[in-house]
């Protein structure tokens, strides 16, 4: 069997990331998939952008990947740019947008938001017709099959849903299975209520002309330490870092 750990939301939240990869040497998967948002509310965007580039086998980009190249008039999104410099900057605007594979027989399709933007956030209680058009091909995921299984990141809520099929004529899948949409939750700033690093993990047979067979998708957390991330945000002087702090130590969402 196969296994692919699935992380996604950093944040630069390196002590996070760096015990959710140590969790996944110890499990003995080689295989990681980053779905975006490597960089920004947290101090270490760089050294995190460093790791995940030299540890996973793709990287595919997240709305602040994508953002923080764009030109920045506030403090924090300066000084992110500054501590990435020009290359990594360079790096995080070719990131991919989604990435596919197959596992016992089932297509897995993997991005940041959804499958029309970066920018485009599906909740978890989204609208059912919202929910579906994760499956669809856009301009953004190509002309290819389409998925029985999407994974996605960006809301920080880790959690799993079947939907049955429509009718044939408005099916986004060919199977009429049913189709699977889950959430990796976030590395670094979870927004569930649970201050510990969430990723997933797939597992199945890797091969895509064979039959179905089992597979599986694992939800992890992992306790990391805060109070070691927090000291390296006041260390580093970085702007918004009381948010930061709250954030990551409440594991909810503050504007």
């Amino acid at each position: 069997m196969e296994k692919i750990a699935i992380i996604s939301d950093i944040h630069g939240n390196l002590p996070a990331l760096e015990a959710v990869l140590a969790d996944i040497r110890h499990r003995g998967i080689s295989r990681i998939v980053c779905l975006g948002d490597l960089v920004g509310k947290g101090p270490d965007s760089a050294a995190v952008v460093d790791l995940l580039r030299a540890t996973c086998e793709t990287v595919v980009q997240g709305n602040w990947d994508l953002g923080i190249t764009l030109p920045q008039d506030k403090p924090a999104g300066l000084w992110q740019q500054q501590q990435l410099g020009a290359e990594r900057l360079r790096y995080l605007q070719e990131l991919p947008f989604s990435v596919e594979f197959c596992l016992s027989g089932k297509r897995f399709r993997l991005f940041h938001a959804s499958a029309v933007s970066v920018y485009h956030r599906v909740k978890r209680k989204s609208p059912k017709k919202e929910r579906l058009a994760m499956f669809h091909n856009t301009e953004m995921t190509g002309d290819g099959p389409l998925p029985d299984i999407v994974g996605y990141g960006d809301i920080h809520i880790p959690y799993l849903l079947t939907m049955k099929n429509p009718s044939e004529d408005q099916a986004p899948a060919k199977s009429h299975e049913g189709l699977m949409l889950f959430n990796v939750g976030s590395v670094g700033v979870p927004y569930d209520g649970i201050p510990q690093a969430s990723y997933c993990i797939v597992e199945g047979v890797s091969d895509s002309a064979m039959p179905p067979a089992g597979f599986s998708i694992q939800f992890v957390r992992v306790p990391y330490n805060i109070e070691r991330a927090v000291q390296l945000a006041f260390d580093a002087k970085m702007p918004d870092r009381e948010r930061y702090e709250l954030e990551i130590r409440t594991a909810i969402v503050h504007k």
